[in-house]
């Protein structure tokens, strides 16, 4: 545990403040669900970039992937490259057609919504099946975040664990409720630079106190040499196939994310996604990196400075900050881990209630419900999914990167593949796109029940691989699509052409 200091509390409350005056300010502008679930598609390369790979990365980029480089050393780079590469792919293959497409699909502001309009899904099936994966994956995914900010508040101010939640859970509502889409898209901006700047300033300082780059390698190879290996385990075992495509896989996941897909349907125009990419892309370059660096730099000064080893790896951020800077400079680096938390958790939030209110709520329940209706109801939404997240994140032996993991294979599953095959295929149809989402998903939760041998492999990698073959073996053995679904890919091919 942290000492408590008030420096350090005085800045987390600034911190809070300026969130909550950005929610209020988009509160103002908030008038129809559009607005409120995808900002009226208004956002700029900077933002849309920047709040892409904040609501992405999450609380795990300042706790679990430092923590899993803190136990795992030079390993942890698989796990890092995939995730670059996936960023990169992702923005590369799918941003600007689906900006262009969810357009040309009357406008859909949700996937699920996409998903029915672009396969003429009239009964709403493929909707709320697509919507139910959402809301299951994304209560792990938050609770993921809510555990973090159950670490950060018991390590930092001493709190019950269980207390500690329950602010955190506090803090993100808050400002989600009011502000929805822009509320969540400008603090991510805020809180992407401020998470950058952490991950770069903290490794630096530390390797300086540690006597430079070559006094930390010598401390890690003289504590265990496997660490700087990156074939090798930290047993010294071989990297086996299976561990090294289980931890690049992790890029996969990139094309079905919806908390990162909204950004690109929300970018002002299909002609921003080139630059906003290149921001994207620098940005998750220098914060895997930095990550990584504070999981070596941080294990280097434990051995060095520490006379008993580290309880938790995944504190290992929190740690470093709290020994190596003045409590109000640490106040803003660890504020830092905050803004990983709220800004991943409030765009989860955000999802999923417009998965309740737009794919459930008015589909099968309220057809002609108002604007004003549809935001009372995604509101009511945020709370009632934000208080089953909370209950599932009231254990303290569950770990960030544990249940980022589930969430993230799911949807990178069941989404994925149905997402970027339906930019690219005119004869994917209807049965293709319900046998892709319901196979990835499927085999994603029954993976995870099983173990040993192949079962050892990540679940998102045999999730898409049967999810692909899935959608075009039902695809080509059913009807083609309708003369309506080709017309409307013929559209988005000329509006694609036009942007």
């Amino acid at each position: 545990m942290i000492e408590f200091d008030p420096a350090v509390f005085a800045t987390f409350a600034a911190y809070l403040l300026l969130m909550l005056t950005i929610g209020l300010w988009a509160y103002r502008r908030t008038a129809d669900s559009a607005g409120y679930f995808l900002g009226g598609r208004s956002l700029g390369p900077w933002p849309a970039a920047l709040s892409a790979g904040a609501s992405d990365m999450s609380g795990w980029l300042l706790l679990g992937l430092p923590g899993f480089a803190f136990v795992s050393g030079l390993e942890s780079l698989w796990l890092a490259g995939g995730l670059l590469l996936g960023t990169w792919l992702n923005w590369l293959l799918l941003a600007r057609r689906l900006r262009v497409y969810s357009v040309e699909a009357n406008n859909a502001l949700t996937i699920p919504e996409f998903f029915a309009n672009r396969f003429g899904d009239r009964a709403h099936l493929l909707q709320a099946v697509a919507a139910f994966f959402v809301l299951l994956f994304f209560l792990f995914y938050t609770s993921s975040g809510l555990v973090a900010a159950g670490k950060l508040f018991e390590t930092v101010f001493g709190l019950d664990y269980q207390l500690a939640v329950i602010v955190g859970t506090l803090f993100i509502v808050s400002y989600t409720l009011f502000g929805g889409f822009l509320a969540v898209s400008w603090t991510d901006f805020v809180q992407g630079l401020l998470m950058a700047a952490a991950l770069l300033i903290v490794p630096v300082i530390a390797i300086q106190s540690d006597g430079g780059w070559a006094a930390m390698t010598e401390t890690l190879r003289t504590h265990n040499p496997e660490l700087m290996q990156l074939w090798t385990d930290n047993q010294g075992q071989p990297l086996t196939l299976i561990a090294i495509v289980s931890l690049a896989a992790w890029g996969l996941g990139y094309f079905g994310q919806p908390h990162i897909l909204a950004r690109f349907k929300g970018i002002r125009s299909a002609s921003d996604v080139p630059s906003a990419r290149r921001i994207a892309v620098s940005w998750t370059a220098l914060s895997l990196t930095g990550a990584v660096l504070v999981g070596l730099a941080g294990l280097a000064y434990v051995e060095t400075h520490l006379q008993t080893p580290l309880a938790d790896a995944e504190t290992i951020f929190m740690v470093l900050v709290e020994a190596l800077f003045h409590p109000v400079i640490a106040g803003i680096l660890l504020a830092a881990i905050l803004a990983a938390i709220m800004s991943t958790a409030d765009s989860q939030l955000l999802v999923s209630s417009s998965a309740l209110a737009e794919d459930l709520y008015r589909q099968l329940l309220r057809k002609h419900a108002s604007q004003r209706e549809l935001v009372l109801v995604g509101r009511a939404a945020v709370v009632l999914l934000a208080l089953v997240a909370l209950l599932l994140a009231t254990n303290p032996d569950s770990t960030v990167l544990g249940l980022v993991a589930y969430a993230w294979a799911g949807f990178g599953a069941a989404f994925g593949p149905v997402l970027l095959i339906s930019l690219y295929w005119k004869r994917m149809n209807w049965p293709g796109a319900i046998a892709g989402v319901l196979t990835g998903g499927l085999v994603v939760v029954i993976w995870k029940q099983l173990e040993g041998g192949l079962f050892d492999l990540y679940e998102i990698v045999p999730g898409v691989v049967l999810a692909s073959l899935a959608i075009v073996v039902a695809s080509l053995l059913t009807a083609p699509p309708t003369a309506a679904m080709l017309e409307g890919f013929e559209r988005y091919r000329r509006a694609l052409r036009e942007a």
